[in-house]
């Protein structure tokens, strides 16, 4: 790997873990930079359209981690409902034991920006998508009718980010916890 894709791919890990955490707006370039260890120089030259840019990438490259981790607790059980209920289980222990923040990985930034930026909402769209996207299929292989499917991984994963949102404000892994319990109720 040549510095330059080094210094490019630590901007990005740094700016998708700051707008995680921060929000998009409250990270600045200068904390990217720090946060990353990549040359001042670096940033414009990888990024020439400067922040805006560097957030579709670092969404793009969120969306695909969380894509591949719901992608892979799916494979983990053949049953659609086991499978969904147990990806939320563990992201219910992922947060009480460590107050993880993956299950949210892209709503500040979109939340944010949705209104002011269409790269950056189109960014955020598709990684939605991308997570739904594999709950539907996971349903379509179970049996579910694919009209249907679609729609329930728009709800599944609706939910997920709702539950995740009120886990993060009472400070509890309760609403998570209900969710996984009444998945079967919503898919059968």
């Amino acid at each position: 790997m040549s510095e330059k894709e080094s210094s490019r791919d630590k901007l990005i890990k740094a700016a998708s873990r700051l707008f995680q955490l921060q929000g998009y707006h409250g990270t600045g370039l200068n904390h990217i930079l720090k946060d990353s260890g990549a040359p001042k120089g670096s940033l414009y030259y990888h990024f020439p359209n400067g922040k805006e840019q560097l957030a579709v990438e670092s969404v793009q490259l969120t969306a695909e981690l969380v894509r591949s981790g719901i992608q892979r607790s799916m494979e983990q059980k053949a049953d659609a409902v086991e499978a969904i209920q147990g990806f939320i289980l563990d992201l219910a222990g992922r947060y009480q034991n460590d107050g993880s923040h993956e299950g949210v990985p892209i709503a500040a930034v979109a939340l944010e920006t949705s209104l002011v930026s269409e790269p950056i909402r189109a960014a955020c769209q598709g990684g939605y998508e991308s997570f739904q996207q594999v709950f539907a299929e996971k349903l379509i292989e179970s049996g579910y009718e694919e009209t249907r499917a679609r729609e329930l991984g728009i709800v599944i994963n609706s939910m997920i980010e709702g539950a995740f949102l009120l886990s993060f404000t009472m400070g509890s892994n309760e609403p998570l916890l209900l969710a996984a319990k009444n998945v079967p109720a919503l898919l059968r």
